[in-house]
Parts: C-alpha cells; sequence; structure tokens
C-alpha cells in the first residue's frame, strides 16, 4: 500500500474531513430535534454502508475487507460508536460552537497515545501547533466561571473517546486498506446501534430523511478522508490540523443561525491557523523506517 509521507497530501485530505465534518455539526443539530441519537446513529451506520458498497466493489469486492486485526476494529469502533453517541447528544444539550471547541482537546491525547505506543516523535513545531491551538481555542470559547454543564462533561468523554480512536486509526493504517478500515467502522456501529434504534424508533419526517443522509454521506467520507490523510503523515501531525474546524464552525453559526462572530473568535482563529502551518513546516531528514 502507498504510504508515500508528505505533508501536502494529508493536509489535502484534511481539507475534505474538515468541510465535511462542518457539514455534519450541522445536519446532526437539525436531526436531532426530531429523532434520538440511536435511531441517527443506526440510519448513519446502514446508509453509509450502502453510500460505501460501490466503492468497495470496483476495488474488489469483500475480499478487500478480511482482516487479521478484526479485534482492534470492534474495540476501536465500540470506543468510536460511544464517543459518536456523546458528540451528538451534546449537540442537544451546549451550544454547537461549544461542543466543537470542547472536542478539540482531543489532539491532547491523540498526540500523547501516539507518541506513546505508536513511536511517534513529539517534535517541538508539533507540541507549538497543538499549544496555539488550544489556547486559540479557549480565545474564541472563553468558559465562563460558575456550574459545569453535563453537556460539557459529555463533549469531553467524546473527545477522549476520539482521541483513542484516531490512535488505534493510524495504527490499522499500516496494515490495513483505508476501505477495510471503514468497512468494519460501519459493520460495528450499525450493529451496536441497531437494537437501541428500534426501541426508541419514530418514523422521520421527509425533510428530517434528507438531514440523516446528509449525515450518512458526510459522517462516513469524513473518515475516509481522515484515514487517507493518516497513510502520509503522523496523528501528530494530520489531528492538529482539525483545529481549523473550530473557526469553521464559528463562521458557520453566524451565517446559518446567526450567532456572533466578535474579534476574540477572529483572533483564536489567527492563532488556530499559525498552529496548522507551524505544524505543516519540514522537519529534519531522518532514515526510512521499516513496516
Amino acid at each position: 500500500m502507498n504510504r508515500t509521507p508528505s505533508k501536502t497530501r494529508a493536509a489535502l485530505w484534511m481539507s475534505g474531513w474538515l468541510a465535511l465534518m462542518l457539514i455534519v455539526a450541522v445536519a446532526g443539530r437539525e436531526a436531532t430535534r426530531e429523532v434520538n441519537v440511536f435511531q441517527l446513529m443506526a440510519v448513519r451506520g446502514v446508509l453509509g454502508f450502502v453510500m460505501l458498497y460501490p466503492l468497495i466493489h470496483i476495488n474488489g469486492g469483500l475480499a478487500i475487507v478480511k482482516t487479521a486485526r478484526v479485534h482492534v476494529h470492534i474495540a476501536r469502533n465500540l470506543i468510536h460508536f460511544c464517543a459518536q453517541l456523546g458528540w451528538f447528544y451534546a449537540l442537544t444539550l451546549i451550544p454547537i460552537g461549544q461542543v466543537v471547541a470542547i472536542e478539540f482537546t482531543m489532539p491532547i491525547w491523540t498526540a500523547i497515545l501516539a507518541a506513546s505506543f505508536l513511536g511517534e516523535r513529539m517534535t517541538s513545531w508539533k507540541v507549538v501547533a497543538i499549544v496555539l491551538g488550544v489556547i486559540g481555542v479557549i480565545v474564541i470559547v472563553r468558559p465562563a466561571t460558575g456550574a459545569i454543564n453535563p453537556g460539557q462533561l459529555i463533549a469531553l468523554a467524546a473527545a477522549v473517546g476520539f482521541g483513542i480512536s484516531v490512535a488505534v486509526v493510524k495504527s490499522l493504517t499500516r496494515t490495513e486498506q483505508t476501505l477495510t478500515i471503514m468497512f468494519w467502522m460501519l459493520v460495528v456501529q450499525s450493529l451496536a446501534s441497531i437494537g437501541p434504534a428500534l426501541y426508541v424508533w419514530t418514523w422521520p419526517s421527509l425533510s428530517t430523511w434528507g438531514w440523516l443522509a446528509v449525515i450518512a454521506f458526510c459522517g462516513t467520507f469524513s473518515h475516509y478522508c481522515m484515514a487517507r490523510a493518516l497513510l502520509h503523515a503522523d496523528a501528530t501531525v494530520v489531528i492538529p490540523m482539525d483545529f481549523v474546524r473550530v473557526p469553521l464552525t464559528a463562521i458557520a453559526g453566524w451565517l446559518i443561525y446567526a450567532e456572533r462572530l466578535d474579534a476574540y473568535t477572529v483572533l483564536g482563529a489567527a492563532m488556530i491557523l499559525a498552529g496548522n502551518l507551524l505544524n505543516l513546516k519540514p522537519g529534519a531528514t531522518r532514515p526510512a523506517r521499516a513496516r
């Protein structure tokens, strides 16, 4: 499998992830006005598999999804499933911008896990990128003192889960095809959600079906983009690029929900972008490692 190191290619794939995840956040907010999060996850999984199958078919069919690491896929996707449930549920409890901002503690967990268990180097540029990104998020959100909303704790737990999931995906990309990772994600998450979804099922309106289809498409292929990005760069390089989603979400909130876009948001966005530019700075050439 082609794993040519390229921060430029990783950044291009991450731009696809950013665009699709931004759409998922808006669509998720709209869909959860009417349907339960278990129902949302079940429909997302089933529709996502239908959308992904043509890509599997033209790349060799189900033979491509055979794996010797099925236990790793199951564990990773159960963790990701719980994190995704928490993320969508948090959207119903706290503002969309706050959910996304809290989610951006994820690179901290991913970086620690990748450095500890995957042998990735935590260079000074990566540390600066993460620190600038976190400070930028804090500047945008400006967390107020007082009682903590349960939605904030759920969003934080989801962020930890996402961090674990991304670190495991990076490990899987060393032996697995991108489509194999996607296939097992949809299978495991569909099976995990189908029972609870049937228990709470209410038939969605036509407009909500539209939002669910958007979530299925964008949610499925956003992970395809993420997995492709991780083929070309370390997780500690790829994940800080996702900080750009915070200012993008703030802009979407301004355009769609008339949320105020102030100077703090602009300053925070500038810090996040600066961190990502530093993160893309070429490092010293290292001898190739056998994989």
